[in-house]
Protein backbone atom coordinates (compact mmCIF):
# COMPACT_ATOMS: atom_id res chain seq x y z
CA UNK A 1 0.00 0.00 0.00
CA UNK A 2 2.53 2.45 0.96
CA UNK A 3 4.57 1.50 -2.55
CA UNK A 4 0.98 2.20 -4.59
CA UNK A 5 0.78 5.19 -2.70
CA UNK A 6 4.01 6.66 -3.36
CA UNK A 7 3.65 5.80 -6.77
CA UNK A 8 0.22 7.66 -6.87
CA UNK A 9 1.77 10.81 -5.50
CA UNK A 10 4.86 10.64 -7.79
CA UNK A 11 2.33 10.17 -10.95
CA UNK A 12 -0.08 12.99 -10.11
CA UNK A 13 3.07 15.03 -9.15
CA UNK A 14 4.34 14.75 -12.37
CA UNK A 15 1.07 15.66 -13.92
CA UNK A 16 0.50 18.52 -11.85
CA UNK A 17 4.00 19.88 -12.93
CA UNK A 18 3.25 19.17 -16.87
CA UNK A 19 -0.11 21.11 -16.25
CA UNK A 20 1.55 24.10 -14.41
CA UNK A 21 4.80 23.89 -17.44
CA UNK A 22 2.16 24.60 -20.00
CA UNK A 23 0.05 27.22 -17.72
CA UNK A 24 2.98 29.43 -17.04
CA UNK A 25 3.78 29.12 -20.69
CA UNK A 26 0.61 30.29 -21.89
CA UNK A 27 0.87 33.40 -19.12
CA UNK A 28 4.26 34.13 -20.48
CA UNK A 29 3.38 34.88 -23.85
CA UNK A 30 0.12 36.69 -22.73
CA UNK A 31 2.28 39.08 -20.91
CA UNK A 32 4.39 41.47 -23.12
CA UNK A 33 7.35 43.34 -22.76
CA UNK A 34 6.43 46.22 -20.98
CA UNK A 35 7.34 49.49 -19.18
CA UNK A 36 10.99 48.84 -17.79
CA UNK A 37 11.35 46.52 -20.51
CA UNK A 38 10.53 48.78 -23.47
CA UNK A 39 13.39 50.83 -21.69
CA UNK A 40 16.12 48.59 -21.07
CA UNK A 41 15.72 47.09 -24.46
CA UNK A 42 17.56 50.19 -25.75
CA UNK A 43 21.25 51.73 -24.82
CA UNK A 44 19.68 53.27 -21.60
CA UNK A 45 21.21 56.86 -22.38
CA UNK A 46 19.62 56.85 -26.12
CA UNK A 47 16.11 55.14 -27.85
CA UNK A 48 18.89 53.00 -29.63
CA UNK A 49 18.03 49.51 -29.47
CA UNK A 50 20.74 47.26 -28.15
CA UNK A 51 21.98 45.03 -30.53
CA UNK A 52 25.18 43.20 -29.05
CA UNK A 53 26.32 42.38 -26.09
CA UNK A 54 28.65 45.65 -26.52
CA UNK A 55 25.58 47.66 -26.30
CA UNK A 56 24.69 45.82 -22.93
CA UNK A 57 28.07 46.55 -21.54
CA UNK A 58 27.88 49.97 -22.45
CA UNK A 59 24.56 50.39 -21.07
CA UNK A 60 25.15 48.82 -17.92
CA UNK A 61 28.34 51.26 -17.48
CA UNK A 62 25.52 54.25 -17.77
CA UNK A 63 23.32 52.65 -15.84
CA UNK A 64 25.52 52.01 -12.68
CA UNK A 65 26.56 55.64 -12.38
CA UNK A 66 23.21 57.64 -13.13
CA UNK A 67 20.07 55.12 -12.14
CA UNK A 68 20.81 52.43 -9.90
CA UNK A 69 23.28 49.49 -8.93
CA UNK A 70 21.65 46.34 -10.28
CA UNK A 71 24.16 46.03 -12.90
CA UNK A 72 23.99 41.47 -12.79
CA UNK A 73 20.16 41.43 -12.98
CA UNK A 74 19.74 44.63 -15.32
CA UNK A 75 22.22 43.09 -17.62
CA UNK A 76 20.56 39.54 -17.34
CA UNK A 77 17.60 41.46 -18.50
CA UNK A 78 19.31 43.09 -21.30
CA UNK A 79 20.44 39.68 -22.92
CA UNK A 80 16.80 38.08 -22.23
CA UNK A 81 15.93 41.24 -24.14
CA UNK A 82 17.97 40.60 -27.38
CA UNK A 83 17.29 37.05 -26.98
CA UNK A 84 13.56 38.15 -28.26
CA UNK A 85 10.07 37.60 -26.31
CA UNK A 86 9.47 34.14 -27.08
CA UNK A 87 13.01 32.83 -26.34
CA UNK A 88 12.74 35.23 -22.78
CA UNK A 89 9.59 33.33 -22.44
CA UNK A 90 10.74 30.21 -22.80
CA UNK A 91 13.64 30.80 -20.73
CA UNK A 92 11.40 32.01 -17.71
CA UNK A 93 9.82 28.78 -17.42
CA UNK A 94 13.12 26.76 -17.72
CA UNK A 95 14.39 29.23 -14.78
CA UNK A 96 11.37 28.85 -12.88
CA UNK A 97 12.24 24.73 -12.65
CA UNK A 98 15.10 25.72 -11.87
CA UNK A 99 14.73 27.87 -8.85
CA UNK A 100 12.32 24.85 -7.97
CA UNK A 101 14.69 22.39 -8.15
CA UNK A 102 17.65 24.75 -6.23
CA UNK A 103 14.85 25.09 -3.92
CA UNK A 104 14.74 21.40 -3.44
CA UNK A 105 18.30 20.80 -2.93
CA UNK A 106 18.45 23.59 -0.10
CA UNK A 107 15.71 22.16 1.58
CA UNK A 108 17.06 18.66 1.37
CA UNK A 109 20.63 19.36 2.30
CA UNK A 110 21.32 16.37 4.01
CA UNK A 111 22.30 14.70 0.81
CA UNK A 112 19.55 12.45 -0.36
CA UNK A 113 17.58 13.18 -3.41
CA UNK A 114 14.04 14.89 -2.82
CA UNK A 115 11.26 13.50 -4.38
CA UNK A 116 9.50 14.60 -7.16
CA UNK A 117 5.95 15.89 -4.70
CA UNK A 118 8.32 18.30 -3.07
CA UNK A 119 9.36 19.63 -6.68
CA UNK A 120 5.84 19.95 -7.46
CA UNK A 121 5.34 21.64 -3.61
CA UNK A 122 8.25 23.86 -4.86
CA UNK A 123 6.59 25.17 -8.54
CA UNK A 124 2.96 25.34 -6.07
CA UNK A 125 4.26 28.06 -3.40
CA UNK A 126 6.61 30.25 -5.64
CA UNK A 127 2.97 30.96 -7.54
CA UNK A 128 0.56 30.44 -4.89
CA UNK A 129 2.38 31.92 -2.07
CA UNK A 130 3.59 34.96 -4.07
CA UNK A 131 2.86 38.32 -3.44
CA UNK A 132 2.47 39.86 -6.62
CA UNK A 133 3.46 36.44 -9.10
CA UNK A 134 2.81 38.58 -12.36
CA UNK A 135 5.45 41.70 -11.46
CA UNK A 136 8.05 39.02 -9.95
CA UNK A 137 8.05 36.38 -12.22
CA UNK A 138 5.96 36.84 -15.59
CA UNK A 139 7.46 40.76 -16.06
CA UNK A 140 10.49 40.45 -17.74
CA UNK A 141 12.04 42.99 -16.08
CA UNK A 142 10.52 41.22 -12.53
CA UNK A 143 11.63 37.64 -13.78
CA UNK A 144 15.22 39.35 -13.80
CA UNK A 145 15.55 40.71 -10.76
CA UNK A 146 13.72 38.21 -8.36
CA UNK A 147 13.27 34.79 -10.36
CA UNK A 148 17.15 34.62 -12.28
CA UNK A 149 19.25 36.08 -9.20
CA UNK A 150 17.16 34.16 -6.28
CA UNK A 151 18.95 30.65 -7.95
CA UNK A 152 22.52 32.07 -7.60
CA UNK A 153 21.73 33.58 -3.98
CA UNK A 154 20.11 29.93 -3.27
CA UNK A 155 23.73 28.37 -4.83
CA UNK A 156 25.45 30.68 -3.02
CA UNK A 157 23.93 29.68 0.31
CA UNK A 158 23.71 26.01 -0.13
CA UNK A 159 27.80 25.78 -0.46
CA UNK A 160 27.67 27.43 3.09
CA UNK A 161 24.55 25.50 4.74
CA UNK A 162 26.47 22.35 3.61
CA UNK A 163 28.69 23.15 6.11
CA UNK A 164 26.50 22.99 9.04
CA UNK A 165 24.70 20.35 8.05
CA UNK A 166 27.85 17.93 8.34
CA UNK A 167 28.13 17.65 4.47
CA UNK A 168 31.87 16.30 4.18
CA UNK A 169 32.19 15.80 0.29
CA UNK A 170 34.09 18.95 -1.48
CA UNK A 171 32.39 20.40 -4.34
CA UNK A 172 34.60 20.77 -6.96
CA UNK A 173 36.58 23.37 -8.02
CA UNK A 174 34.78 25.47 -5.17
CA UNK A 175 37.57 27.73 -4.53
CA UNK A 176 37.93 29.25 -7.83
CA UNK A 177 34.00 29.40 -8.67
CA UNK A 178 33.40 30.75 -5.73
CA UNK A 179 34.46 34.04 -6.03
CA UNK A 180 32.29 34.88 -9.38
CA UNK A 181 29.44 33.43 -7.54
CA UNK A 182 29.72 35.19 -4.11
CA UNK A 183 30.09 38.41 -6.35
CA UNK A 184 26.95 37.60 -8.42
CA UNK A 185 25.02 36.95 -4.97
CA UNK A 186 25.86 40.18 -3.64
CA UNK A 187 25.49 42.36 -6.48
CA UNK A 188 22.30 41.06 -6.81
CA UNK A 189 19.26 43.70 -4.77
CA UNK A 190 19.76 45.59 -1.80
CA UNK A 191 18.39 43.23 0.42
CA UNK A 192 18.74 39.65 -0.68
CA UNK A 193 22.48 39.74 -1.39
CA UNK A 194 23.86 41.70 2.18
CA UNK A 195 21.36 38.72 3.46
CA UNK A 196 23.54 36.00 1.99
CA UNK A 197 26.82 37.28 3.24
CA UNK A 198 25.41 37.80 6.49
CA UNK A 199 24.78 34.21 6.59
CA UNK A 200 28.35 33.39 5.02
CA UNK A 201 29.64 35.34 7.96
CA UNK A 202 27.50 33.65 10.43
CA UNK A 203 28.65 30.35 9.07
CA UNK A 204 32.69 31.39 9.19
CA UNK A 205 32.14 32.60 12.76
CA UNK A 206 30.23 29.06 13.84
CA UNK A 207 33.74 27.00 12.35
CA UNK A 208 36.25 29.29 14.01
CA UNK A 209 34.22 28.85 17.64
CA UNK A 210 33.54 24.91 17.18
CA UNK A 211 37.74 25.03 16.62
CA UNK A 212 36.50 23.67 12.61
CA UNK A 213 38.80 24.46 9.91
CA UNK A 214 37.91 27.72 8.05
CA UNK A 215 38.22 26.60 4.48
CA UNK A 216 39.70 29.33 2.27
CA UNK A 217 36.82 29.00 -0.13
CA UNK A 218 34.28 30.39 2.40
CA UNK A 219 36.20 33.42 3.32
CA UNK A 220 37.08 34.10 -0.15
CA UNK A 221 33.24 33.50 -0.56
CA UNK A 222 32.43 35.47 1.61
CA UNK A 223 34.59 38.42 0.75
CA UNK A 224 33.31 38.67 -2.84
CA UNK A 225 29.67 38.88 -1.76
CA UNK A 226 30.67 41.76 0.65
CA UNK A 227 32.40 43.25 -2.54
CA UNK A 228 29.45 42.88 -4.33
CA UNK A 229 27.23 44.64 -1.81
CA UNK A 230 28.89 47.17 -1.67
CA UNK A 231 28.61 47.91 -5.36
CA UNK A 232 25.31 47.54 -5.65
CA UNK A 233 24.08 49.50 -2.59
CA UNK A 234 27.22 52.35 -2.97
CA UNK A 235 26.33 52.86 -6.61
CA UNK A 236 26.02 56.38 -7.42
CA UNK A 237 23.28 55.95 -9.73
CA UNK A 238 21.16 54.79 -6.35
CA UNK A 239 21.45 58.26 -4.94
CA UNK A 240 20.93 60.19 -8.04
CA UNK A 241 17.61 57.84 -8.18
CA UNK A 242 16.82 58.70 -4.49
CA UNK A 243 16.91 62.12 -4.96
CA UNK A 244 14.06 61.68 -7.10
CA UNK A 245 11.45 59.85 -4.08
CA UNK A 246 8.97 62.28 -2.80
CA UNK A 247 9.26 60.86 0.62
CA UNK A 248 12.59 62.91 0.94
CA UNK A 249 10.40 65.45 1.20
CA UNK A 250 9.06 64.52 4.77
CA UNK A 251 10.07 65.07 8.01
CA UNK A 252 12.72 62.60 10.03
CA UNK A 253 9.65 61.07 12.36
CA UNK A 254 7.16 60.49 9.19
CA UNK A 255 10.30 58.94 7.14
CA UNK A 256 10.55 56.57 9.93
CA UNK A 257 6.67 55.46 10.07
CA UNK A 258 6.72 55.24 6.66
CA UNK A 259 9.01 52.99 6.49
CA UNK A 260 7.85 51.03 9.83
CA UNK A 261 4.72 50.77 8.21
CA UNK A 262 6.52 49.77 4.79
CA UNK A 263 7.86 46.94 7.06
CA UNK A 264 4.47 45.93 8.95
CA UNK A 265 2.45 45.58 5.33
CA UNK A 266 5.70 43.50 3.61
CA UNK A 267 4.96 41.11 6.87
CA UNK A 268 1.23 40.92 7.51
CA UNK A 269 0.12 41.42 3.73
CA UNK A 270 2.75 40.61 1.19
CA UNK A 271 4.74 37.65 3.26
CA UNK A 272 1.39 36.25 5.85
CA UNK A 273 0.71 33.49 3.48
CA UNK A 274 4.19 32.31 3.77
CA UNK A 275 4.38 33.06 7.38
CA UNK A 276 1.19 31.17 7.63
CA UNK A 277 2.47 27.82 6.41
CA UNK A 278 5.56 27.99 8.17
CA UNK A 279 3.51 28.48 11.59
CA UNK A 280 1.97 25.69 10.69
CA UNK A 281 4.84 23.55 9.66
CA UNK A 282 6.46 24.59 12.91
CA UNK A 283 3.10 23.73 15.14
CA UNK A 284 3.43 20.23 14.03
CA UNK A 285 7.27 19.43 13.64
CA UNK A 286 8.55 21.51 16.84
CA UNK A 287 4.84 21.68 18.89
CA UNK A 288 3.44 18.36 18.65
CA UNK A 289 6.19 16.09 17.19
CA UNK A 290 9.41 18.02 19.04
CA UNK A 291 11.25 17.89 16.44
CA UNK A 292 14.48 20.65 15.88
CA UNK A 293 14.46 22.92 13.89
CA UNK A 294 18.25 22.33 12.93
CA UNK A 295 20.73 25.16 12.34
CA UNK A 296 20.26 24.48 9.15
CA UNK A 297 16.73 26.08 8.81
CA UNK A 298 17.41 28.74 11.96
CA UNK A 299 20.32 30.15 9.10
CA UNK A 300 17.54 30.17 6.91
CA UNK A 301 15.28 31.77 8.78
CA UNK A 302 17.58 34.70 9.95
CA UNK A 303 18.60 35.34 6.01
CA UNK A 304 14.35 35.67 5.42
CA UNK A 305 14.93 38.15 8.65
CA UNK A 306 17.52 40.24 7.24
CA UNK A 307 16.44 40.39 4.20
CA UNK A 308 12.99 41.88 5.09
CA UNK A 309 14.64 44.04 7.56
CA UNK A 310 16.87 45.84 5.37
CA UNK A 311 14.33 47.19 3.19
CA UNK A 312 13.50 49.66 6.36
CA UNK A 313 17.07 51.24 4.32
CA UNK A 314 14.80 51.46 1.22
CA UNK A 315 11.99 54.40 0.99
CA UNK A 316 10.11 51.55 -1.25
CA UNK A 317 9.16 48.20 -0.26
CA UNK A 318 7.25 46.89 -3.34
CA UNK A 319 5.38 43.68 -2.90
CA UNK A 320 7.53 41.90 -5.95
CA UNK A 321 10.22 42.33 -3.19
CA UNK A 322 9.52 39.66 -0.85
CA UNK A 323 10.29 37.31 -3.07
CA UNK A 324 13.44 36.39 -2.44
CA UNK A 325 12.20 36.13 1.37
CA UNK A 326 9.33 34.10 0.31
CA UNK A 327 11.68 31.89 -1.26
CA UNK A 328 13.78 31.61 2.00
CA UNK A 329 10.72 30.80 4.26
CA UNK A 330 9.48 28.03 1.46
CA UNK A 331 13.00 26.55 1.75
CA UNK A 332 12.11 26.05 5.71
CA UNK A 333 8.82 24.77 4.77
CA UNK A 334 10.00 22.02 2.68
CA UNK A 335 12.52 21.08 5.10
CA UNK A 336 10.56 20.97 7.95
CA UNK A 337 8.06 19.06 6.09
CA UNK A 338 10.81 16.59 5.13
CA UNK A 339 11.70 16.14 9.04
CA UNK A 340 8.07 15.54 10.00
CA UNK A 341 7.21 12.86 7.33
CA UNK A 342 10.26 11.43 8.08
CA UNK A 343 8.60 10.87 11.52
CA UNK A 344 4.96 10.44 10.12
CA UNK A 345 4.68 9.38 7.03
CA UNK A 346 1.21 8.29 7.40
CA UNK A 347 0.90 12.59 7.09
CA UNK A 348 2.00 12.09 3.67
CA UNK A 349 -1.54 12.41 1.68
CA UNK A 350 -2.47 15.46 3.91
CA UNK A 351 0.22 17.40 3.62
CA UNK A 352 0.18 16.79 -0.27
CA UNK A 353 -3.28 17.88 0.28
CA UNK A 354 -2.05 21.07 1.47
CA UNK A 355 0.52 21.29 -1.57
CA UNK A 356 -2.04 21.03 -4.04
CA UNK A 357 -4.48 23.70 -2.50
CA UNK A 358 -1.59 26.06 -2.60
CA UNK A 359 -0.80 25.06 -6.27
CA UNK A 360 -4.43 25.67 -6.87
CA UNK A 361 -4.51 29.15 -5.44
CA UNK A 362 -1.40 29.54 -8.05
CA UNK A 363 -3.27 28.14 -10.78
CA UNK A 364 -6.85 30.54 -10.10
CA UNK A 365 -4.38 33.60 -10.34
CA UNK A 366 -2.78 32.12 -13.47
CA UNK A 367 -6.34 31.07 -15.06
CA UNK A 368 -8.04 34.29 -14.42
CA UNK A 369 -5.25 36.12 -16.05
CA UNK A 370 -5.75 34.05 -19.26
CA UNK A 371 -9.34 34.19 -18.60
CA UNK A 372 -9.18 38.13 -19.12
CA UNK A 373 -6.46 38.49 -21.61
CA UNK A 374 -8.47 36.02 -23.95
CA UNK A 375 -11.85 37.35 -23.37
CA UNK A 376 -13.43 34.68 -21.25
CA UNK A 377 -14.25 37.08 -18.54
CA UNK A 378 -15.09 40.85 -19.31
Amino acid sequence: MKEKRGQILWGLSGILVLVSVAVMYLVHRAVPFMMDDLWYATKLSSDTPITSFGDIIESQIWHYYNWGGRSITHGMLQVTLLLGEHAADILNVAVTLLLAGTICIVAGNDGKKMSFPFFFGAIGMLLGLNANWKMSMFWQAGAANYLYITVFILLFLHCYLREVSGEVRRLPGITLWMIPLGLVTGWSNENMGPAAWVISVVVIFLCIREKRKVKLWMVLGSLSALAGSILVVAAPGNFVRSSQVASNEYGVLWNVFLRCYAESKAALEYLFPTLLLLGFLLLISKGMLQIPIGRKNALLLIAAFASWGAMILSPHYPDRATFGTMVLLICVILSLTKDVLKKRKELTPWLFGVAALIWLRGMYFLGEYLALCWGWIK
